[in-house]
């Protein structure tokens, strides 16, 4: 049964059930939440790091959405979140190997190349870079394979605030929020607040750490099993 609290915003805040069960999904709360995306509406999720909100990444209105909501400046770059790794394929130019894409995926890492065709135009249309991320959470992997379609990821709160680690830290963006899907508490430190780690591996061969994150040293020797090359530039 789906647990329902409503705002005097009326936005929904939505508990998902069996949180403590990894391998476990809330099959209500998924087939919603794809619904409203595919609406083009933006929702708060819970990752394998920190909340986030989220939008059809080929659907421009709700992009732009996503940017008015936490007043981000239009010209910093948002991820996209997939649900398997062969789906990477079909919106980046991978130059990496499947197995490396395994050693780190799902996973706290945000893995960035060049981008195809594929993706919207109007997403991120100034720089020909993609940031791509399969979280370690069966909830939002789920809706992504709900909505066949890549989900514009990106933090819950506004642009240069705290990141959140739980849904009433960002409770001054409910209003907001066609819905947030409540999956507790999703860290204790300050530590669990860092975020993905984000490395570019746009050029074959060599990687760029953009963001050390969560999962620096997972990354790192990831790095030097398969034999990339840390770019110094």
């Amino acid at each position: 049964m789906v647990s329902i609290n409503r705002l005097a915003s009326m936005t929904k805040i939505l508990k998902l059930t069996n949180r403590t069960l990894p391998d476990t999904v809330d099959e209500t709360c998924v087939k919603l939440a794809a619904e409203l995306l595919l609406k083009g509406q933006v929702i708060a999720v819970p990752t394998d790091t920190i909340y986030g909100i989220a939008g059809l990444a080929q659907n421009s209105e709700a992009v732009n959405r996503i940017y008015q909501i936490k007043g981000r400046d239009p010209n910093k770059p948002i991820a996209i979140c997939l649900n398997v790794i062969e789906d990477i394929h079909t919106y980046a130019q991978v130059t990496v190997s499947d197995s490396l894409l395994s050693s780190l995926l799902p996973g706290q890492v945000t893995l960035v190349f060049n981008r195809t065709q594929t993706l919207n135009k109007n997403f991120n249309p100034d720089t020909n870079l993609i940031g791509v991320r399969i979280p370690d959470n069966n909830f939002i992997r789920s809706v992504c394979g709900a909505c066949s379609s890549p989900l514009a990821l990106t933090s819950a709160n506004y642009s240069a605030s705290q990141s959140c680690l739980d849904v009433e830290e960002f409770s001054y963006l409910h209003n907001r929020l066609a819905a947030v899907f409540d999956g507790g508490r999703l860290g204790n430190t300050e530590e669990s607040r860092l975020g993905s780690t984000v490395v570019d591996l746009s050029e074959a061969g060599t990687y760029k750490i953009i963001r050390p994150g969560s999962a620096f040293q997972i990354v790192t020797q990831a790095m030097q099993t398969f034999n990339i090359q840390e770019r110094t530039e």
